[in-house]
């Protein structure tokens, strides 16, 4: 990062710049540092966490921060029967989502739009499900953006949190804390000349809060009966909400 403070130094204004940037700097790796940061299970993860929505009222889905549209498709591909909206806030992702969207086929059932998760364009109750994954770790104000997908979601409705976490103390943490602050700096010195991206991703996940810590924020969002799954020795969570 240009200043070099740690992300916790950052004020809200000073990282959304950062974090602005160095996505925007990205687009055409951002798929492949999703394969990188995640050993390559963020498929299946995104599976696990489309297999678990449930459509009953609007038949509508919201992809916050959806980065290149991958969640975004994946919930049409298993939810024939639903339209999706993807938002972001860093157009030269959506610029990727876009075109992969044309390449599938799927432009008439996903909109892609910029915007700001933290005021989300929608009218309340307007989905069914909202999600975000692999991006709540770059909002500032995390307690805001899930208030703000509670929002638009009706009652009843999930929002659904997926996210690179910190595993548990013990030699899988030790092992995923020397790869995210050892390895990936190098990978990412090899394929690009700015390597702040590479050092952001990695200090987000580790100083991402536990998954405790992240589901009593989810209530603190006014989110009820927050379910929470490990992933892959908890490399990964997915939280679930019910929204009242």
């Amino acid at each position: 990062m240009r200043d070099r403070k740690p992300l916790g130094q950052l004020s809200p204004a000073e990282r959304t710049e950062v974090v602005r940037g160095i996505f925007a700097s990205i687009p055409r790796w951002y798929d492949f540092l999703n394969r990188l940061l995640s050993l390559r299970r963020d498929v299946a993860w995104r599976r696990a966490t489309v297999q678990g929505m449930v459509f009953f009222r609007t038949n509508a889905f919201l992809d916050v921060a959806t980065g290149t549209a991958d969640l975004a498709i994946d919930a049409a591909r298993r939810h024939p029967g639903i339209k999706v909206a993807g938002i972001d806030f860093v157009p030269e992702m959506l610029d990727v989502g876009r075109r992969k969207l044309r390449e599938q086929g799927l432009t008439d059932r996903v909109t892609l739009t910029e915007a700001d998760a933290m005021a989300l364009p929608y009218e309340d109750d307007s989905f069914d499900v909202a999600a975000i994954a692999f991006g709540i770790r770059n909002i500032p104000d995390r307690v805001a953006a899930l208030r703000e997908m509670a929002r638009v979601v009706v009652p009843g409705g999930q929002v659904m949190v997926l996210e690179l976490t910190t595993p548990a103390p013990g030699l899988v943490r030790a092992a995923y804390g020397v790869y995210l602050k050892g390895l990936v700096p190098l990978l990412g010195r090899l394929l690009s000349r700015d390597t702040r991206a590479y050092e952001y991703l990695a200090d987000s996940i580790l100083e991402f809060p536990t998954p405790n810590e992240f589901a009593r924020l989810m209530q603190q969002a006014g989110l009820q009966d927050v379910q929470v799954r490990p992933l892959t020795m908890g490399v990964a969570h997915l939280h679930t909400g019910r929204v009242t």
